[in-house]
């Protein structure tokens, strides 16, 4: 078993002690049952959110750069999906796990619609009925009249931004993909579909077909092979220059849960000028510092190390303009993959395997590397970012077992003495125990009031930072809506005077493309950042409160002690000396969302466009179409008809710029209540709540009335004994749990 492994079974199994241990403590008459709620609950929570600890690691990439070759190979067998489609942008998360199982998690029949709908904006020679009843594919109506209006579809609206058209392509994947779903989907809920041992092979239908990948949410896999950490979580994702906007914003959305990121460049072309865009987007987003590189290489493609060294020295130059001294790694993930499946390869690829080992040179540089990533890797994901989280939770414990032991302690040196030396002992602890209560109190409300002050200051900061008339993300939308411009010479085969309804579909394509590109290389991780700053910016406000009072209590603690000392009581134990005492640490800012639920607003879902947007358009080709008609009825020449419909096609764009920057307003106002109280004041009052819990868990043990212990000591003699013992052995339990928590402390601190 691993070293995390190890200590987060020591620290379950040191929260379970704790509990039985504050169990029978409740059973010693006089010990106040009321006064450990607090403990228990704090030894309640910390094995669900010890679950939560999990580690999240993005593999992202252009397509074809091996990003799944490169999972497959440190998992060592070949699970997913190779070579996958570029119209859908499905996640395929991977874990370790007891067996091998394949989870399959799909889009509701709401979501299918409504992306359908988006598509379908201006989509020409379709009329869906009116606004309200929208389009729904389970409408047999609704798909026939679709597949005759793509079947119907001039070739040229067929190309769009140097690839076919995103919008037909995903139509035609939706309605071909159809027959083999729709027995799956439910209406508004993500159904799931399970393929476990001999039947995970059966998943890669869906992640390899667009037709049916295109109505996937996510995939997780659960592989039983490989060395990566039952904690860990690896993600490959859509490549990073996949021509859909809409799939660099999920990818966004995704990264901003991950710990590391590894980006996969292939050996063969290098860094892509959609690389180097892609990685000024994690840089915008303030992540850059998390990312490590793979330069993927072919031994088929290199002529000797000469010439692979002098492609990595390339790659290196570049990324250095994005990222200082860039950590890379010269891995082969194909010949890493071959030479795990070995026994189960085709005679071809045996034959592959054989020649590339016989490049001694090669061999030597992938096999040296992928030892250096492995190490760096569980360095970096399992031991410094583990060691964080179980810091945490021992450091609560900590308190908790120390507690206890005072407790105990005090319990004992009570039932010890005789009732006048016990009743003014219990008059001695009470004066420092109501300074301590007022040090708690004064602690609560300063914190309530950061709470309403942090809170205050979220809403003005996300107010101004998405106000419409003077915000600078969104004056720098409006700018780029009301400075595009086509160049409508463009449109000049496209546009014939009989086909104005044809060239607008085509230009307002155009122009989404172009707009949600913007906003996902520009505006998305401008939000991103600003929202990582406020989650800094509250945790530090926090600990602005959380500091002077911990101090404060310090004090009051000491002199405490002190006290005691002068009834010759000493309860401190061995562990918590000057050098090596509790302290309390601020919550980790990724585990409370995790166990709150926490997520940032879906960037995509700012990504909308109003459908009067198309009542728009329609009416400005028809009225066009009107005039025109008339002119040839009344005989009158029609002059210039190419200009006219540039004339109609201009005042279309005009109208759907206008329409655009109507839809972004609202989409901007949704999103930034979105932001405020479904994100940052929730994050705020989680982070709080467990700030309040962590100085309550310092308070509790010298608050608790012990009035009652007092009156024990007029019991009888034998009644006296036999509680004396129970505590003294309870006693010698929490010294063997605070020594316990000692030395795992010390193994994390100086491992």
């Amino acid at each position: 078993m691993d070293t995390y492994h190890s200590f987060k079974n020591d620290l379950l199994e040191i929260s379970k002690d704790i509990s039985s241990l504050i169990s029978d403590m409740k059973t010693v008459p006089g010990a106040g049952k009321d006064s450990f709620e607090g403990w228990e609950k704090t030894c309640r929570e910390i094995p669900g959110q010890l679950s939560e600890d999990s580690i999240r690691v993005a593999v992202v990439g252009s397509i074809k750069s091996g990003k799944s070759t490169f999972v497959n190979a440190l998992f060592r067998g070949d699970y997913l999906k190779r070579g996958a489609g570029v119209v859908t942008s499905v996640v395929t998360r991977v874990c370790r796990g007891d067996t091998l199982e394949a989870k399959l998690r799909f889009k509701s029949w709401d979501e299918v619609n409504a992306e359908m709908a988006q598509a379908l904006i201006l989509f020409p020679s379709l009329y869906m009925g009116s606004e309200n009843e929208g389009f729904d594919i389970r409408q047999d109506q609704d798909r026939i009249k679709l597949r005759k209006a793509i079947d119907g579809l001039d070739p040229d609206l067929l190309i769009g931004a140097e690839t076919r058209n995103m919008n037909s392509t995903l139509l035609m994947s939706y309605l071909k993909g159809y027959d083999r779903v729709k027995d799956i989907l439910s209406p508004s809920d993500a159904a799931l579909l399970e393929y476990k041992q001999e039947h995970f092979p059966e998943h890669k239908a869906f992640a390899g077909d667009d037709t049916l990948a295109v109505y996937l949410k996510d995939i997780r896999l659960e592989i039983a092979t490989g060395d990566i950490d039952g904690n860990t979580e690896i993600a490959d994702c859509q490549g990073s220059d996949s021509p859909n906007p809409l799939h660099l914003a999920m990818i966004q959305d995704y990264l901003l849960l991950t710990h590391l990121i590894v980006y996969v460049i292939s050996g063969r072309i290098g860094l892509r000028q959609a690389d180097l865009k892609f990685l000024s987007v994690i840089k915008k987003m303030g992540i850059i510092d998390n990312i490590v590189f793979i330069v993927n290489f072919d031994f088929n493609e290199h002529e000797s190390q000469d010439d692979l060294n002098a492609v990595v020295e390339r790659i290196k130059e570049d990324l250095s303009l994005i990222k200082p001294e860039p950590e890379i790694y010269i891995v082969s993930a194909l010949f890493n993959l071959f030479g795990f499946r070995r026994e189960f390869l085709s005679p071809k690829d045996r034959s592959r395997l054989l020649q590339w080992e016989s490049e001694k040179d090669f061999c030597s540089v992938s096999d040296r590397e992928t030892r250096r990533f492995e190490s760096d890797f569980n360095r970096k994901v399992t031991d410094e970012r583990n060691s964080l989280l179980l810091k945490n939770h021992l450091e609560r414990v900590g308190i908790i077992s120390s507690g206890l032991f005072y407790r105990i302690g005090i319990h004992r040196d009570i039932l010890s003495t005789d009732a006048l030396g016990a009743e003014n002992l219990v008059k001695k602890i009470s004066h420092h125990q109501k300074r301590m209560k007022q040090i708690r109190a004064m602690t609560e409300t300063a914190l309530d009031g950061m709470v309403k002050h942090i809170r205050q200051g979220i809403r003005a900061d996300v107010d101004r930072f998405f106000d419409t008339r003077s915000g600078e993300i969104p004056g720098n939308v409006f700018k780029f809506i009301r400075n595009y411009d086509p160049g409508f010479h463009n449109y000049e085969q496209t546009l014939r005077a009989s086909n104005v309804g044809s060239a607008m579909y085509l230009l307002f394509q155009e122009f989404r493309h172009a707009a949600d590109m913007f906003m996902a290389e520009s505006i998305f991780p401008e939000i991103i950042r600003f929202v990582r700053e406020k989650e800094k910016d509250i945790l530090n406000q926090l600990e602005s409160v959380k500091e002077p009072y911990h101090l404060m209590a310090e004090e009051a603690l000491a002199e405490y002690h002190r006290t005691m000392k002068e009834f010759g009581i000493s309860r401190m134990l061995p562990e918590q000396n000057r050098e090596n005492r509790h302290t309390v640490l601020m919550p980790d800012t990724d585990l409370v969302k995790r166990t709150a639920g926490l997520t940032l607003p879906p960037l995509s879902a700012a990504m909308r466009y109003s459908a009067k947007i198309k009542t728009e358009a329609i009416l400005r080709s028809g009225f066009y179409s009107v005039i025109r008609t008339i002119k040839k009825l009344l005989k009158r020449p029609v002059h210039n008809e190419r200009e006219g419909g540039l004339a109609a096609l201009k005042i279309g764009l005009s109208r759907l710029k206008h329409e655009t920057e109507r839809s972004v307003t609202f989409q901007f106002k949704d999103y930034r209540e979105n932001l405020k109280f479904q994100y940052l004041f929730k994050l705020t009052d989680a982070l709080s709540g467990i700030l309040h819990d962590l100085l309550a868990d310092q308070f509790q043990t010298y608050i608790s009335d012990l009035s009652q212990i007092a009156g024990q000591v007029g019991e009888k003699q034998t009644d006296k004994e036999e509680i004396s013992q129970r505590l003294k052995e309870m006693e010698e339990r929490a010294a063997e749990i605070g020594e316990r928590i000692s030395r795992i402390r010390s193994a994390i601190i100086h491992p």
